[in-house]
């Protein structure tokens, strides 16, 4: 065959027979030194994040860490973690590092003057902390930062408004005698009663049927799927914040629990779906909210779907769904931990539960049913939830990331990018603000004590800009659950199970609280 000129047959082609002569170890040689150079690349970025974490916590003395696990092995979850914070916090005024393993550190705050540098300013929630969390609840008000937090707060403002607040008390004093009977059918059997478990049921029956007029009869259904799927997710947000492993996405994505997080996660946002759809195809037929409310209360999510801003502009399916979801986790499993706690205090301590039971009596007399107007008349009970709030805040800490460097009063710093933890356990304990602050005085909170106290002692419900937005609807339901429980039982500690606080996504206890119950006579009550 004529062969054209210029070309090279490739049998006999130069870079054949080099292909030929290749040795594959040297591709092995290049793999491995490029496995090498990337470990080092690697390494070099650890060093420098180490580095740069030192310089920046170097103002601040604390605890000594170990040189591979940090801080991280002296809490064990035992139910002892927060008092080794608050004992940090005497050793270490102000604030102080804790380090988990060698590469992730926080500044710990625990004094009111700094947490109030610190929330005078609008600095984004910290994405390590809430990251775990916003598969299931979205980016609502929680976790928002910057100009769209601002106006989803704006628009979210008008459904804690008192005349919206005003139609909840009923509904929720109807929730509270459902938790009620189910304690009184409970009494025959002479054990103590585990209080979480019921009060989370109430405060989730609560918001459904308050904020979205949604008849859940999840207390009397616990084994309905949306409710297995609440507690299923908030259990396995919890695990995975304690296991270091499952702070890696793909791992937690490939494991048992990260299948169980994603079935469960289907059926919550499948019920946000389905009530967000129903709602919306009702204002569609009902068109004003003036008409809304002739044939119902306005509830929150009335508020949501017909809110507008400036551009007349409503929020997104997305931004729905989220707020919604934001709700439903924050309004109930927080108010139910300040519930549980509050009881659990007031029958530790029985002087202030009499106290509270006779103030119940001379406003409701023999009613049963707590109104809006009687709210205002139980100043006991309310410093009686303030100091319970104050030693067992309902959220013990809080985070935030620096968008900008800041300078505290006595001259330290921290830089840019820098993550700081508030331990509102801690704070709410400052020996140099409460005095003996181990010990429940509910007069603290009286008027004259109050207004002479530093404006970030007490955290129960964050402080500054980013504040609860729902805390007026906390605290309406708490004031109803304690008056309607010490109306109708007497509240007894279990001595033999002292409660193990743990600070999950809420202050839980590792075994529970378990108070005994007895009923009092009605005809006691009737007569005076």
């Amino acid at each position: 065959m004529k062969q054209s000129p210029g070309c090279v047959p490739v049998m006999s082609s130069p870079v054949f027979f080099g292909l030929l002569s290749f040795n594959f170890s040297d591709l092995w040689s290049w793999a491995a030194w490029l496995c090498l150079l990337y470990v080092l690349v690697k390494a070099y970025k650890l060093y420098l994040k180490w580095r740069a974490l030192v310089k920046a916590l170097s103002p601040y003395d604390g605890p000594k860490r170990h040189w591979l696990y940090g801080n991280a092995r002296e809490f064990l979850e035992d139910g002892n973690d927060l008092e080794i914070m608050v004992r940090y916090a005497e050793q270490y005024p102000y604030a102080y590092p804790l380090w988990l393993g060698n590469f992730f550190a926080t500044l710990t705050i625990c004094h009111p003057d700094y947490a109030k540098a610190i929330l005078s300013r609008q600095d984004p929630k910290d994405n390590f902390a809430y990251h775990f969390i916003t598969p299931w609840i979205g980016k609502g008000l929680l976790v928002l930062s910057g100009q769209k937090w601002f106006q989803h707060r704006r628009l979210l403002t008008p459904g804690f408004h008192y005349d919206v607040l005003k139609p909840y008390v009923k509904l929720m004093s109807d929730c509270v005698h459902v938790m009620l009977d189910k304690w009184e059918r409970l009494i025959p059997d002479e054990n103590p009663v585990e209080l979480f478990h019921h009060v989370s049921l109430m405060t989730l029956d609560s918001i459904m049927k308050c904020a979205f007029s949604y008849q859940s009869n999840c207390q009397m259904d616990s084994e309905s799927a949306y409710i297995k799927a609440v507690y299923k997710l908030s259990n396995l947000v919890d695990y995975r914040f304690f296991c270091l492993p499952y702070h890696n996405d793909l791992i937690f994505h490939l494991s048992p629990h990260g299948f169980q997080f994603r079935r469960a996660l289907k059926i919550a946002h499948e019920h946000t779906d389905k009530v967000i759809k129903e709602r919306k195809q009702s204002l569609k037929e009902e068109m004003e909210l003036e008409k809304i409310q002739k044939k119902r209360h306005l509830d929150f999510l009335d508020i949501l779907l017909c809110a507008k801003d400036e551009n007349g502009q409503g929020l997104s399916n997305e931004d729905l769904r989220a707020e919604v979801d934001t709700f439903m986790f924050e309004g109930h499993d927080t108010t139910a931990s300040g519930i549980s706690w509050i009881l659990y205090s007031l029958a530790k301590y029985p002087e202030h539960q009499e106290k509270c039971r006779e103030e119940i009596r001379e406003v409701l007399g023999k009613r049963t049913t707590v109104e809006w107007e009687d709210l205002g008349k139980l100043p006991y009970i309310t410093m009686c939830i303030k100091e319970s709030m104050r030693l067992f805040p309902p959220v013990p800490e809080v985070a935030r990331q620096l968008k900008e460097p800041i300078t505290f009063f006595d001259g330290r710093s921290l830089p840019k990018g820098a993550i700081v933890v508030l331990c509102i356990y801690a704070i709410n304990r400052c020996p140099s603000v409460w005095e003996d602050p181990e010990v429940f005085d509910p007069l603290r909170f009286s008027p004259e004590n109050s207004s002479t106290r530093h404006s970030h002692a007490f955290l129960p419900f964050s402080a500054g800009g980013r504040n609860c937005i729902g805390q007026n609807f906390a605290m309406n339901e708490m004031k109803v659950a304690v008056a309607l429980t010490l109306q109708k039982f007497e509240l007894h500690p279990d001595p033999e199970r002292e409660p193990l606080k743990r600070s999950q996504l809420v202050l839980r206890s590792l075994n529970g609280i378990h108070i005994n119950l007895k009923k009092i006579d009605c005809d006691k009550i009737k007569n005076i």
